[in-house]
């Protein structure tokens, strides 16, 4: 950094060193790289959520239970978007945010909201889409309109409390001749660490072990209907929602699985040992990309999603129906 902008520092106590750490040594690039990064984001969210809303908010499209859950996943990328410029213009300042402490809380708290609410309406649009095709007849209720409405109301309360503490608390931290957001250099104690490794188990690890025992369980249903019914197999219906399945699998993998699993291991390491001053800074450059990886394929996965459930996976539902 120039110097005009001072570096953020923070003390480690290193048996090697009793120096301080220095946890942005990256902030030179950082200008450059993090907004052309946000900006492309930006344009993807609102492009790719702007078609899916349209597409599943089409008066001729019924409303059912899966575009329910896409709608709520895409309001919950928009609402993400709004926080962007701002980000955009914090990083561009070389890590200074002009916009005072209230919107940088409120900054912090869209963007945990978003990234969990993601997490949840994409586990709730595969145990919805396990139950439409293994369970179509016996949980016919847990898929009504109003049963499904509840759910997202439920959803969204139980985001907003988890993550409403962050509008109670200073995420803004003043740093000589600027000012940081939501840069948590509190993130290093012991306490935390075990609030982290918590959060990461029940808002990541839980939903991505059920997404991923729903979708197996349809795989599997795909596979034997395939066997069963040869006019499927030929039509390549199945195919084609195995396809799809696989890459939303991927797509939540990819888009998720980086941040929770560098932040689980600093955490693990952190109820051990005192973090290195490598570990801050793998743990600080992790800490700019909550759900900035996930937004960079967001709408493709809220198409793909859409996709499956339109021309795929609710035509393969009614054969297996027919056939059960």
């Amino acid at each position: 950094m120039t110097g005009q902008t001072p570096q953020q520092t923070m003390p480690v106590n290193d048996s090697s060193t009793n120096q301080t750490c220095d946890v942005f040594i990256y902030k030179e690039s950082a200008r450059i790289i993090f907004p052309i990064f946000y900006c492309l984001v930006f344009i993807i969210s609102v492009t790719g959520n702007s078609l899916v809303l349209c597409i599943t908010c089409q008066k001729k499209q019924k409303m059912n239970s899966t575009t329910i859950y896409i709608i709520n996943l895409a309001i919950s990328d928009t609402l993400f978007t709004l926080a962007l410029p701002g980000r955009i213009i914090y990083y561009i300042r070389g890590f200074d945010w002009p916009f005072g402490d209230f919107l940088c809380r409120l900054t912090a708290m869209i963007f945990y909201s978003n990234t969990y609410a993601s997490i949840a309406f994409m586990t709730c649009i595969s145990v919805d889409r396990y139950l439409a095709m293994l369970h179509r007849q016996r949980c016919q209720r847990m898929r009504k309109i109003k049963v499904v409405r509840g759910i997202c109301i439920l959803v969204w309360v139980v985001v907003l409390l988890e993550t409403s503490p962050l509008l109670m608390k200073n995420t803004m931290e003043y740093r000589s001749s600027h000012r940081t957001c939501m840069e948590f250099s509190h993130f290093d104690s012991y306490g935390m660490a075990l609030v982290l490794l918590f959060a990461c188990i029940i808002g990541f690890c839980f939903p991505l072990g059920l997404i991923l025992y729903c979708y197996s369980r349809v795989s599997c249903k795909l596979s034997k209907t395939a066997k069963e019914n040869p006019v499927t197999s030929r039509s390549g219906s199945n195919s084609r929602a195995k396809n799809m399945i696989l890459l939303i699998l991927l797509s939540f993998g990819v888009c998720f699985s980086p941040y929770h699993i560098n932040i689980m291991q600093f955490a693990v390491r952190r109820l051990y040992n005192v973090p290195t001053c490598e570990d801050l800074k793998i743990l600080k450059m992790s800490l700019q990309h909550p759900p900035g990886a996930y937004r960079k394929t967001a709408a493709v996965t809220h198409e793909g999603q859409y996709y499956v459930k339109k021309n795929m996976m609710v035509q393969t539902a009614e054969e297996m129906s027919a056939h059960m």
